[in-house]
């Protein structure tokens, strides 16, 4: 689902995208509990909008290489999700350029591994966007099939969405 401006879904895919084109993808799994939060933290920065007609917002769930596309065409990339750092659960977290493929180097959950291929893939084609900032939470349990986040992530949101949204006003200008 790419979401601008409110529009429909088909009517975005027709409308140019102005440069710097900035690409948000919300990346997770909301049926593996806090691999949800990435999805969680998208909606509240679609909620701090109206963006400017450069930023795209995707939510990329668990589509893997089916990603390249979106991300090749894209300048500038702001990754949302629950990422595995060693930190406590609940910590946001933020990482730039060359911590980010180290990151996912511990999958939380499978849609990481093909994060982490997407990358190297958009890298091998020289189009892998910069600067890449990836806001994320630490998780704590990714590993259950259930709805929800535990109680850390959860009290978490409100201040990675904060994070997504400063990051995303700074690559959004000129």
């Amino acid at each position: 689902m790419t979401v601008t401006h409110d529009l429909p879904t088909d009517a975005t895919d027709e409308l140019p995208w102005p440069s710097p084109r900035v690409l948000v993808l919300g990346l997770g799994n909301p049926l593996l509990g806090d691999d949800g939060a990435g999805l969680r933290i998208l909606e509240g920065v679609l909620e701090a909008g109206p963006w400017p007609a450069n930023v795209r917002l995707v939510d990329g769930g668990t589509w893997g290489m089916s990603l390249l596309p979106d991300i090749i065409d894209a300048e500038r990339l702001l990754v949302l999700d629950a990422v595995r750092t060693g930190r406590r659960p609940g910590e946001v977290v933020r990482g730039e350029d060359d911590a980010v493929p180290r990151w996912y180097s511990r999958p939380v959950s499978p849609h990481q591994v093909d994060l982490r291929e997407v990358l190297w893939a958009a890298e091998l084609l020289e189009t892998i966007p910069s600067p890449l900032v990836v806001v994320g939470i630490e998780p704590e349990s990714t590993d259950d099939l259930h709805v929800g986040l535990t109680p850390a992530v959860e009290a978490a949101i409100g201040t990675a969405v904060a994070e997504g949204v400063r990051v995303l006003r700074e690559l959004a200008e000129d």
